[in-house]
């Protein structure tokens, strides 16, 4: 529980990311506005106080771990922190930066800079929970603002949240959103993509591309063979799973699938 002499402190940290995240916290506006009036926000460089070595009761991270200064910063952090929660995809999942896990990446910096001996560079790029303990994890790129401010509140009332993890497809219902699958034959990864962006792309007559990782329970397989069977190649099935939470173990292992079997087919070349 939080000392009930003093307000409740929060700090918003940045690793390899795009901002994305702290921005959607910023654009609540006036809900961003009314908690400020009761918590000191002590850490938030996007938004103005810098002071990362604070103490605070909840601290949000954003991005993932990229180097060895990385997780010596992040583990001081823990340190510090009561409850840490991860705010979308890069946090969680490693996010795009992570697709380098797949390739050889030593070859990509040896090739960019004239020394690469210099370059302080973890072998992958890793989700935060990799390093420490999360207490909460928040899925999306970016991570849904709303979210974000009801999580707060819950962690300073003395609770952790329920977070949705249904799939898509749930939201779609909810909202009455035509079945893109259905009834245009749009590919989507809907059915086994947590809900929490309100199903904006169905909406939008565009196929699911899982900003908000893993459902419960996902069945990636048969999603996959359901995609195979309309006509979709092997290696563009791997290349939607293994793209924004490429590090979501139910995509990565299903990606890694059918990685393999395009390789396979070609004859044991990988191909790009």
């Amino acid at each position: 529980m939080i000392t009930p002499h003093r307000r409740p402190r929060i700090a918003v940290h940045k690793f390899s990311s795009c901002d994305g995240c702290q921005l959607a916290f910023l654009n609540l506006g006036e809900p961003l506005l009314a908690l400020a009036e009761s918590v000191d926000i002590l850490h938030f460089a996007e938004a103005g106080p810098v002071d990362e070595s604070a103490d605070v009761d909840i601290a949000f991270i954003e991005g993932s771990v990229a180097t060895s200064a990385d997780a010596a910063r992040l583990r001081g952090i823990r340190e510090r922190s009561r409850h840490v929660v991860t705010i979308g995809a890069c946090a969680t999942a490693g996010g795009l930066q992570a697709l380098r896990n797949l390739a050889d990446s030593e070859a990509w910096i040896e090739g960019i800079y004239a020394r690469p001996e210099d370059i302080d560079l973890m072998a992958d790029s890793t989700p935060i929970a990799k390093t420490i303990r999360v207490d909460l994890e928040l899925w999306g790129c970016p991570v849904n603002g709303e979210q974000v401010l009801g999580v707060t509140q819950a962690l300073l009332a003395g609770h952790l949240p329920h977070v949705d993890h249904a799939a898509v497809c749930t939201e779609c219902k909810r909202r009455q959103t035509v079945c893109v699958m259905v009834a245009r034959g749009t590919p989507c990864l809907g059915p086994v993509t947590s809900t929490g962006c309100g199903a904006i792309c169905p909406q939008l007559q565009r196929g699911c591309y899982a900003c908000y990782g893993p459902a419960v329970q996902a069945n990636v397989a048969a999603l996959s063979s359901y995609l195979v069977d309309t006509g979709m190649p092997a290696d563009e099935i791997a290349r939607r799973l293994l793209f924004i939470n490429n590090q979501a173990p139910p995509f990565l292992d299903a990606g890694r699938e059918w990685q393999a079997r395009v390789i396979q087919r070609s004859g044991g070349e990988e191909t790009s």
